[in-house]
C-alpha cells in the first residue's frame, strides 16, 4: 500500500492507496511547529480509524509547500512505517511532467502533482483550478506540457484579510449567499467572497482560452472546490483527489524505474559472469 500526503499551509491532505484505489483520505490542519513524534502519534489516530496498519504501506509519495514540515514529515513516515519517501518535484516527476517553464524547479511540488495526474487522468490540453491557501490555476497545453499559470489568494486567505482589517464585519461562514444581492451583512460577504472567487476563476480561465486559442476541459481541486464549482460557469468537473493521484503516479513511476535498474543491474551482473567464464574457458584450452 501508498501512503499519499499533501503538505499544504492550510491543511494536509494524507491518502492511502491500495493499488490504484484510494483506500481513505483525511483532511487536517497544518501547524508549521508540529514534530515528527506528533505527526507519527496522528498517523496512528487516522490509521486506528481505518483498522489500517503501518505494516502494509510499502511506499511513500510527499508534496510539500511548507519548507519546515517536510523533514519532519518524512522522519514521521520513516519511524512509522519503515519506508523512505519520494518527494515531489520536477526533477522526480521527469517522464511524467514537461514544464515550458524557465525554471522547473521553482514550480511548487502540489501544481507539480495536480499537472502530472491531471494529465494522466484527462488528456491534453487541460486547465487545473486548486482552491487552497492559494487558489492556482496550472495549464496543460495541447502537447502535454506545463506552460505556466496563475497563483492568486485563495477563498480563506481573502476571507481572513478582509476580517482583520475590517472592524465591524463579522466572519461568517464560507458558503454562497441566495441571491447576489445580499440583504444583510453576511450574504453581501458571502456574495462578494464566494461569488466573486467563482467569477474570478471564470475571467481567468476565458483569458487562457484566448492566449492558448483554444478551450480546455476545466478540472477544480481542493477543499472549498465544490462550493466554488457549482457557481463558476468554466469549471468541468471537481476531483478532489487529484494531488493525491499526481502522487500515486509519482510513485508507481518511481518504482517501475528502480525495478527496470534492478533488472538492468542483474543482465549486467550475468554478463559479466558468463564474459569472465567465457575468459576462463579460453585460457584453460591454451
Amino acid at each position: 500500500m501508498l501512503l499519499a500526503i499533501d503538505i499544504g499551509n492550510t491543511h494536509t491532505v494524507i491518502g492511502v492507496y491500495a493499488g490504484d484505489s484510494l483506500r481513505a483520505m483525511w483532511r487536517i490542519a497544518t501547524s508549521r511547529h508540529t514534530a515528527a513524534d506528533e505527526l507519527r502519534i496522528t498517523l496512528s489516530n487516522l490509521f486506528s480509524l481505518e483498522g489500517l496498519s503501518f505494516e502494509s504501506m510499502r511506499a511513500s509519495a510527499v508534496a510539500s509547500v511548507v519548507p519546515q514540515l517536510t523533514k519532519a514529515w518524512l522522519k514521521a513516515i520513516k519511524d512509522a512505517t519503515g519506508a523512505l519517501s519520494l518527494v515531489c518535484c520536477a526533477e522526480a516527476a521527469e517522464g511524467l511532467f514537461e514544464a515550458d517553464y524557465p525554471n522547473p524547479n521553482e514550480i511548487g511540488a502540489d501544481r507539480i502533482a495536480d499537472a502530472v495526474a491531471a494529465r494522466a487522468r484527462y488528456g491534453a490540453p487541460v486547465v487545473v483550478v486548486d482552491f487552497g491557501t492559494a487558489t492556482n490555476i496550472e495549464v496543460i497545453d495541447r502537447e502535454g506540457r506545463f506552460r505556466g499559470g496563475i497563483i492568486a489568494p485563495g477563498v480563506q486567505t481573502s476571507a481572513n484579510a478582509l476580517f482583520s482589517h475590517g472592524a465591524q464585519l463579522p466572519d461568517i461562514g464560507l458558503v454562497a449567499p441566495p441571491a447576489v444581492i445580499g440583504t444583510c451583512t453576511v450574504e453581501a460577504i458571502q456574495s462578494g467572497i464566494m461569488l466573486g472567487e467563482a467569477d474570478r476563476v471564470d475571467g481567468l480561465v476565458r483569458r487562457i482560452f484566448a492566449q492558448l486559442g483554444y478551450e480546455a476541459p476545466v478540472i477544480a481541486t481542493g477543499g472549498l472546490a465544490s462550493v466554488v464549482a457549482r457557481h463558476s460557469d468554466t469549471i468541468d468537473e471537481v476531483n478532489p483527489e487529484l494531488t493525491l493521484e499526481g502522487l500515486r503516479l509519482l510513485a508507481e513511476k518511481a518504482a517501475a524505474d528502480a525495478a527496470a535498474a534492478r533488472k538492468d543491474a542483474e543482465g549486467a551482473g550475468v554478463a559479466a559472469v558468463d564474459a569472465a567464464g567465457a575468459t576462463a574457458t579460453g585460457a584453460a584450452a591454451s
